[in-house]
């Protein structure tokens, strides 16, 4: 079964030869070689304005947001894959997601409580980062991701939200990361 995917490469720095951009290209080229509709949006691209008022908030996004809330309402799927900056996402990612996620996109409010509104959509978080992956989750209990997972995903209805913390990136050398590419190809032939 085949999907529509969306990848969105959250390091913001533009440069090809970064891990992460790796990482979505794998996915990405893998995904669309099983046959699925594959659509990518690099973080480093982008303009992306901090948000700084509740009336920012509440209005409508500029064009380019726009465009990205059209493509997340077409994909099945979502692959977010970003570094671990300071234990979070870094603030250009943040500010994106706040940018995306305004104006209700991905959550009303109503009278009954908070309703979502991108329910049949799955994600898989993709998170590099410096320390060991076993000290992010028992150490720091995975908190960087969840926020995203919890706090923005889920809350909007995205389920289930599947999580690859790729750990080490500096120590794991050539050999570990020709393995989380082909990883990475495996999670895009599946589709997951």
């Amino acid at each position: 079964m085949t999907k529509r995917i969306l990848i969105l490469l959250g390091h913001p720095d533009p440069r090809p030869e970064r891990f992460d951009a790796a990482l979505a290209t794998a996915y990405a080229e893998a995904a669309h070689e099983a046959g699925h509709a594959v659509r990518r949006v690099d973080l480093g691209d982008l303009e992306t304005p901090f948000l700084t008022s509740q009336a920012e908030f509440d209005s409508a996004p500029p064009a380019h947001i726009a465009d990205l809330q059209k493509d997340i309402l077409w994909a099945e799927h979502i692959v977010l894959v970003f570094p671990l900056w300071l234990g979070a996402t870094p603030a250009k990612l943040k500010a994106l997601l706040e940018q995306v996620f305004r104006a209700g996109f991905g959550l009303e409010q109503s009278p009954r409580g908070p309703v979502p509104k991108l329910k049949g959509r799955s994600a898989r978080l993709v998170v590099t980062m410096g320390m060991p992956a076993i000290a992010f989750r028992l150490m720091f209990g995975s908190h960087g991701l969840l926020a995203l997972d919890k706090g923005m995903l889920r809350l909007a209805g995205m389920s289930p939200v599947r999580k690859t913390v790729i750990g080490g990136i500096e120590a794991i050398g050539g050999h570990g990361r020709l393995k989380w590419l082909s990883r990475m190809r495996r999670l895009g032939r599946l589709g997951v």
